[in-house]
């Protein structure tokens, strides 16, 4: 069977079919526009993401990712080192810092345990959670895991282990999205709202 492209142009297509969320149509249509750019522009995309991965690297307090060795958020003595809270991945600090609410400080696990993916509460970062609970500063963690099976059964793992040395645990409220119709809603999302409701 002949290719249907050269093979260079075959492996640039491989290659954005690794990304998460992009098909064959997708990988394609981004290996000619990569091999459309002039030189000078090819090489700075290239050398983006090879700079990017010779130089960032996880932060040695909080996890997240940084190209120092602690990320700014754990520098910044003006927030509240007695709060963690505790998500996922990296984007989704970016998400929480988007709102300008939130002033504690973050613990990226880089991944949700989920038995049928072979992770393991070894496989994230959990043991550097719990080593900064153990250092004694911490008095609330705030479990922003997704409100799915793996994110969780993290979430009820993570509060079991912070059990014992006596912080609170607390959990990001579900429930009905601002400008969402009850009638639309799934039961678990209107148990959650009914479970979360607050005084007004």
């Amino acid at each position: 069977m002949t290719e249907e492209f050269a093979p260079p142009v075959e492996e640039l297509i491989s290659q954005f079919r690794r990304l998460p969320g992009v098909g064959k149509k997708s990988a394609q249509r981004l290996a000619f526009f990569v091999l459309g750019l002039p030189d000078a522009e090819a090489e700075a995309f290239a050398s983006a993401i090879i700079n990017a991965k010779k130089t960032v690297f996880q932060c040695a307090v909080c996890c997240n990712l940084t190209d120092r060795e602690t990320c700014p958020v754990c520098e910044d003595e003006g927030r509240d080192h007695t709060t963690i809270c505790v998500v996922a991945d990296p984007k989704d600090v970016a998400a929480i810092e988007r709102t300008r609410e939130y002033k504690g400080t973050y613990h990226v696990l880089h991944g949700v345990i989920s038995p049928l993916d072979a992770v393991g509460p070894d496989d994230i970062r959990i043991r550097e959670l719990m080593a900064r609970i153990a250092g004694g500063e911490v008095r609330e963690l705030i479990l922003a895991t997704d409100p799915d099976t793996t994110g969780e059964a993290t979430a009820m793992y993570i509060a079991r282990l912070a059990k014992p040395f006596g912080v609170k645990v607390t959990r990001l409220a579900y429930g009905i999205p601002v400008g969402g119709h009850l009638e639309f809603a799934d039961d678990v999302t209107l148990t959650r709202a009914l479970a979360g409701r607050s005084e007004i």
